[in-house]
């Protein structure tokens, strides 16, 4: 209410100083295009649509001073045209209809058919962002009557495109296309940019609407090259969160992510240019304007007061003094409500966004871990035939040359496997979920290996590696060997290809010992380009390089150096780094390990100690949906005397099962027709005793209960060690012979 009355106030003022002068005034004369008013207007219009909103309000202050100033009825309508739109992207509504109407009534006393035009058509763009679509309908239809009983052709192609918005706001998107398909070639002979772009990417919206989504991102594409070449932020913006829409109708929810995400950093950009402290701005210097000129009157008429009032002049002053004083304090009083009432606005403001943010976070994780789920299933199956082939292969007595060589594939595909693992437990690794492994391993010989599986990449840029390795650390040691491989392999890899014609040290030194435990250091060392001190700060980012011409010449993810710092976090270490631009770097980790000593025996040792008669001419089920390892599993039970057959699917299974004598069952999870889980269930039923174990590639969580509840006796995770795999297998059937 108090702004209603201040606003009519000055509305007040600003009648009766036109009305003055109304009579005498040729506003024809006045009215230059090459006025400054018409130029700090243009500026205003032009801010607007580049999303710079305080440098549109310096100029519409600047414009409705001289307004002011020059008495000019048609300069002030123009001001408030320019102010409605200002409003109207500020989210004040209601202070942008009011604008609105205050310059249709101005200009349909005099004869300015563009501007009244013009007046319109906001009026009516802002009675559909009110939902008021009657007052629109009318508005927009009063425009279009103007401009073309005028030929004010210019307005004609904007007022149609306000009609399909209009139509789309009213959930018609096939009339809002037809509206917008009309309203294009006249946008297009006036090379009106910023209308176009707003056209397009509505039009978008409604063959979103129609589920057209391949039209929509071929309309949203001409939208985007606009503002590539024009630069109007928020229009970039809602095509980010409209390619959002389209992907994620299209069920490819990692771009749809990826866009969401570029549309709440501009979002956030823009909100943080404070458009409600901006709004309280023109507010409260719009109305200053306005209030000086009365000032200004009432210091004149108090003059010619004090001259006809010689003898009361002590009281004037007193008067006023005291007038004064009152009005500040009930202006102070005033503004500290209304500030008090536009800061409880704005955290409730603030609130809403910041749910809003938590929601499209909530969202974006889950498309996250959906996407992961999928890929991780589908990247395990193709693994597990390349390290089963590879097992084979090495099982056919290769040359010595070509063993070295599957050795290396061998030790690359559980390096792979455990990168995939370590990728998708990103997120559990920062918040140290990932459990470690603590097996026995000979270090010497998996760095070697390491080296060898990098040594063509270092050859092929002719790069020397030099390993140093203390003799006195213990030959076998507990610990997590296949990330202490990744760790490794990041480190040493990242260094090859940062370095040209160079050399690479790797040192392994014995920094302490004790009776059961050892403490190491690691040192990874090359003369390659180096890295500035600006960026070693942030090196170990997630996707983060050293610079943008970094990336393009050499490449990668930049989430190397993340996963080594969060694998040796989890292992109670840090990452140090010594480098210089263009002399090179030197990484350097210590590593606590146990020394082995041979009371348990791993898998490998496991497998030396296996009585394969036992499983001899042992008849095994086998159900897997996939051909290859289909083929790869049943090769390498026969090559040990195991006979097997074959099932396609979880049905086939619980039909064989009911025919056959099996000894043992290996059951794949993900299968056409019903799971390897129900399948079980069902075998379970009929047969207690058959040991049955999980052969899968899903990714198994920390709950376990789940396979076992369901009547699985073991899990062996696709792709797996041959040794690893018999063992257990050899367990199952030993089990079983007992029970017996």
């Amino acid at each position: 209410m108090p702004t209603q009355i201040k606003l009519l106030t000055v509305n007040f003022l600003l009648f009766c100083c036109f009305l003055s002068v109304s009579q005498t005034k040729d506003h024809s004369k006045t009215n230059k295009v090459n006025s400054p008013i018409n130029k700090h207007l243009a500026d205003a219009s032009l801010s607007i649509k580049e999303a710079k909103l305080e440098l549109a309000l310096s100029n519409i202050i600047k414009a409705k001073e001289l307004a002011l100033k020059e008495q000019d009825k048609t300069y002030m309508a123009k001001t408030n045209i320019i102010l409605a739109k200002l409003y109207r992207e500020l989210g004040d509504l209601k202070k942008a209809k009011k604008q609105s109407l205050d310059a249709i009534t101005i200009l349909e006393k005099y004869t300015n058919e563009p501007s009244l035009t013009c007046s319109y058509a906001i009026y009516g763009s802002v009675s559909i962002m009110l939902q008021d679509y009657d007052i629109a309908s009318k508005a927009l239809e009063k425009a279009l009557s103007i401009a073309e009983k005028h030929s004010i052709k210019n307005r004609i192609g904007i007022i149609k495109l306000n009609m399909g918005l209009l139509a789309l706001a009213q959930d018609n998107p096939k009339l809002a296309i037809q509206y917008f398909n009309s309203a294009l070639p006249i946008i297009n002979s006036f090379d009106q940019h910023y209308s176009k772009a707003k056209l397009y990417i509505n039009k978008s919206r409604a063959q979103l609407t129609l589920n057209k989504p391949d039209e929509a991102k071929k309309t949203n594409d001409l939208a985007m090259q606009i503002v590539d070449k024009m630069g109007y932020t928020e229009i970039r913006s809602a095509c980010y969160e409209l390619y959002s829409q389209i992907y994620e109708q299209k069920g490819e929810y990692l771009v749809s992510l990826s866009n969401l995400r570029a549309h709440e950093k501009i979002k956030d950009s823009l909100f943080n240019t404070n458009k409600e402290i901006i709004a309280q701005e023109a507010s409260a210097k719009l109305n200053l304007n306005e209030n000086n000129v009365l000032i200004e009157e009432l210091t004149e008429e108090n003059i010619q007061q004090q001259r006809s009032l010689k003898l009361g002049r002590l009281t004037t002053i007193l008067s006023i003094a005291l007038i004064t004083i009152l009005s500040l304090l009930t202006l102070s009083l005033y503004k500290n409500n209304n500030l008090r009432a536009r800061a409880n606005e704005l955290l409730q403001n603030k609130n809403t966004e910041l749910i809003l943010a938590k929601e499209n976070a909530e969202r974006a994780s889950e498309a996250k871990a959906q996407f992961l789920s999928t890929i991780t299933h589908e990247l395990r199956t193709p693994l597990y035939a390349v390290t089963g082939l590879t097992h084979l292969l090495l099982e056919e007595s290769p040359t010595p040359n070509q063993k070295e060589h599957l050795n290396s594939l061998k030790f690359s595909g559980e390096y792979l496997l455990s990168l995939i693992n370590n990728i998708l437990d990103l997120n559990r690794l920062e918040a140290n979920k990932v459990e470690l492994e603590n097996t026995s391993f000979n270090l010497k010989k998996r760095i070697n290996d390491v080296l060898i599986a990098l040594g063509k990449s270092a050859k092929d840029r002719n790069n020397k590696l030099f390993y140093e390795f203390n003799d006195s650390i213990p030959p076998k040691l507990k610990g997590d060997p296949l990330k202490i491989s990744q760790i490794l392999i990041n480190l040493i890899g990242n260094s090859i290809k940062f370095t040209q014609n160079g050399n690479i040290w790797i040192r392994v030194n014995l920094v302490s010992q004790t009776e059961n435990n050892v403490v190491l250091n690691f040192e990874i060392e090359d003369d390659g380009v180096g890295i500035s001190e600006k960026k070693q700060m942030s090196i170990f980012e997630n996707f983060t390089q050293g610079s943008v011409q970094i990336n393009r010449k050499f490449g990668g993810t930049g989430l190397g150096l993340s996963i080594v710092k969060n694998l040796l976090s989890l292992m109670k270490s840090e990452i140090r780094l010594e480098s210089e631009l263009g002399k090179g770097s030197k990484f350097l980790f210590d590593l606590g390990f146990e020394i082995f000593e041979d009371q348990k025996t791993d898998y490998v040792e496991e497998a030396k100690k296996i009585d394969f008669n036992v499983m001899a001419n042992k008849h095994i089920l086998v159900v897997e949906d996939n051909k290859i390892n289909q083929l790869i599993t049943r090769k390498i039970l026969e090559k040990n005397n195991i006979t097997c057959d074959v099932a396609d699917n979880g049905d086939i299974a619980v039909s064989k099962v009911k025919e056959h004598n099996f000894d043992l069952i290996l059951m794949d999870i993900h299968m056409p027709g019903i799971s390897g889980i129900e399948a079980t269930k069902q075998i379970r039923t009929f047969d207690a005793t058959i040991p049955i174990i999980a052969l899968t590639a899903v990714t198994l969580d920390d709950n376990l209960d789940e396979f076992y509840n369901n009547g699985f006796n073991d899990i062996i995770p696709k792709p797996y060690k041959t040794e690893e795999f018999f063992s257990k297998l050899h367990k199952a059937l030993i089990k079983k012979q007992i029970i017996g």
